[in-house]
């Protein structure tokens, strides 16, 4: 597994140069020629994605997986378009972000390159495939994709159609984008180990793979745990937009990280706004799991027939990832609690408030220390494509280097630059006795 590792990070690393020097137009030619072959191809990627899901079944992956795992002509449309979205971008390699002269008359400046090579591993969703193959290609970054072993046929083909694309436009550059074909997990580490062939690696799925990617890569990691995400709903709420906004932040499709898994609400909320969103979250299919408050709210006969889904919530629920129609309930006294309670059970990834006060509204947008932060809008939005983006890598919840959605510009570093004209530090050069000596 070794030799494997090491060969397809070396050919990754080896078309880095031909990789930097491809202008815009190519680049996007490719995109729209890969968009293309999907259409083309869409019957047999269908058929491949059908061994996957009936491999998924037989080793009793969730309903939830599956979904994430199916690819059908929906998922094929939106892959296409996150193709065409990405060739329309500005390509932002090459960028100078800004200039400057110091006193000795240098010239010095930013320019956005990119990172290198790329390890991004990922469960389930193919459309990662093809994500983040875009991405980086469209930034000039080599690729080295390694999906889920549920989704091993899927990503084959997509991987291969992208290949092609490649080559069709520039012969003998297609290992840009390199699929790891072997499902021993054994590779995933040795690749994490490869210093000075990979320059980072992301991984895209649940926590333990995450944490399982960080805990064994040598190399940098860029990543969220998990998608803890809170809506706190305040008494200055215009209740109109909260009850449709925490309805898609929870039940539009629990099984992702910007879906929230907790709701927080102001105390003055309980006797109106809170019996009616339970009721539309219970007949929605929605346990929830509720503080004391909260729960003695519900104990009212109307909802006797949600007995079974309305249960008292556990200090362990406030910090769950649930990924399904569980949501976690706590009540506030105010806005100074409400923020105490997303740090402490929060995963610093989407957090949003909705309030009519402004003063309110500011102080959770800048005191509130999550990736993205809300008001009035669910947290669902968190993604590349919804930011206007095209697509996305991932999602970092580190500090350093990206936050937030990472596409294009944030598959970029930026270097110095500088111009001169013979300036040296201090003044100091040669000797002149030496240059005589030399005749220089």
């Amino acid at each position: 597994m070794k030799d494997y590792a090491l060969e397809i990070a070396r050919r990754a690393k080896a078309v880095l140069p031909r990789l930097s020097m491809l202008t815009p137009a190519i680049k996007n030619s490719v995109l729209v020629r890969v968009s293309e072959l999907l259409k083309e191809n869409k019957e047999f990627i269908q058929k491949e994605n059908e061994k996957d899901i009936e491999f998924a079944r037989s080793i009793g992956l969730s309903s939830a997986m599956i979904d994430r795992l199916r690819v059908g002509e929906k998922q094929i449309k939106s892959m296409v378009k996150v193709l065409e979205d990405v060739a329309k971008l500005k390509d932002p390699v090459g960028e100078i972000t800004s200039m400057w002269t110091v006193e000795n008359g240098l010239k010095i400046g930013r320019m956005r390159v990119p990172i290198g090579v790329i390890f991004i591993v990922y469960e389930s969703r193919p459309n990662v495939t093809i994500e983040a193959s875009s991405l980086c290609f469209k930034s000039s970054n080599a690729v080295i994709l390694r999906g889920g072993k549920e989704a091993i046929h899927t990503n084959h083909i997509l991987a291969n159609l992208f290949r092609k694309a490649i080559n069709e436009h520039v012969e003998g550059l297609q290992d840009a984008v390199c699929f790891v074909d072997k499902k021993e997990r054994e590779i995933v580490t040795e690749i994490l180990q490869l210093e000075g062939l990979v320059d980072v690696a992301i991984p895209r799925g649940g926590e333990s793979l995450i944490r399982a990617v960080s805990e064994s890569a040598k190399i940098p990691v860029i990543k969220h745990y998990k998608g803890v995400c809170s809506i706190y709903v305040d008494n200055e709420a215009d209740l109109k937009k909260a009850y449709d906004i925490v309805y898609n932040a929870k039940v539009q499709r629990p099984s992702v990280c910007n879906a929230i898994e907790n709701l927080v609400i102001h105390k003055d909320l309980l006797q109106d706004f809170w019996p009616k969103m339970a009721t539309v979250l219970l007949e929605s299919g929605v346990e929830l799991r509720c503080d004391d408050i909260s729960y003695q709210a519900l104990q009212e006969d109307s909802f006797d027939a949600f007995k079974s889904k309305i249960k008292k919530a556990t200090e362990e629920d406030y910090y769950e990832e649930f990924l399904d129609l569980i949501l976690a309930v706590k009540t506030v006294e105010s806005l100074e609690e409400a923020m105490g309670f997303i740090e402490k059970y929060g995963s610093k990834h989407s957090d949003a408030i909705i309030t009519e006060n402004h003063t309110k509204a500011m102080r959770f947008l800048q005191e509130v220390d999550s990736a993205a932060v809300y008001v009035n809008a669910s947290t669902r939005f968190t993604d590349g494509n919804e930011f206007g983006m095209g697509a996305e890598m991932g999602i970092s919840t580190d500090k350093i280097h990206a936050r937030g959605p990472m596409a294009l510009q944030e598959l970029t570093i930026e270097k110095f630059v500088i111009f001169g004209n013979g300036q040296l530090r201090e003044n100091v050069g040669i000797p002149e006795n030496l240059k005589e000596k030399l005749n220089l």
